[in-house]
């Protein structure tokens, strides 16, 4: 149980387990699911309760540029990626009029830990992709939260923000 006020609650689990699909095992698959899109339903679940009680709050799900897109040896992530997109979509909907608005960011390629393990040669090609010429850092994500958690996007629900630096433009 949450005590105190609930005003913004930022969902931001993700792991990966690559594999072929052909060759992905129904553990990787569940894993990638269970904690990428199903701890993500249950963290706004019961924050939505909260919210409820305060008549007001922000969900912010943070999503990836690669459930817009696809990726080779991702389906699991990706698919929890986009999952996360259409859930945050329907509990926007749904709460709505309970002045709860539940938006995604949708990161590109960031300067992460999760980053850092890609091959340079591959990583240098997928810097050749973004017109912004660089990977993103971690504060571009944190200027997107403190935006979407501020009363100044009261009117925006149900959105998705992309941080890529033009390498989707959704």
């Amino acid at each position: 149980e949450l005590g105190g006020n609930l005003d913004c609650i930022v969902n931001n689990a993700g792991i990966t387990k690559d594999n072929l699909t052909i060759r992905m095992s129904l553990d990787e698959w569940s894993k990638v699911i269970d904690i990428n899109l199903t701890s993500t339903f249950l963290m706004s679940k019961y924050s939505i309760k909260k919210m409820l009680k305060n008549k007001s709050g922000k969900i912010i799900n943070i999503t990836s540029v690669v459930g817009h897109t696809g990726n080779v040896g991702q389906a699991n992530y990706t698919a929890s990626k986009a999952g996360i997109v259409a859930m945050s979509k329907s509990l926007a909907i749904e709460y709505a009029k309970k002045n709860i608005n539940v938006n995604c960011i949708s990161p590109g390629f960031i300067s992460t830990a999760m980053t850092d393990k890609i091959d340079d040669k591959f990583k240098e090609s997928i810097i050749a992709k973004i017109p912004s010429n660089r990977l993103g850092k971690p504060e571009d994500i944190a200027n997107a939260v403190i935006f979407l958690s501020s009363n100044q996007s009261d009117y925006i629900n149900g959105e998705t923000l992309h941080v890529n630096g033009g390498m989707y433009l959704g």
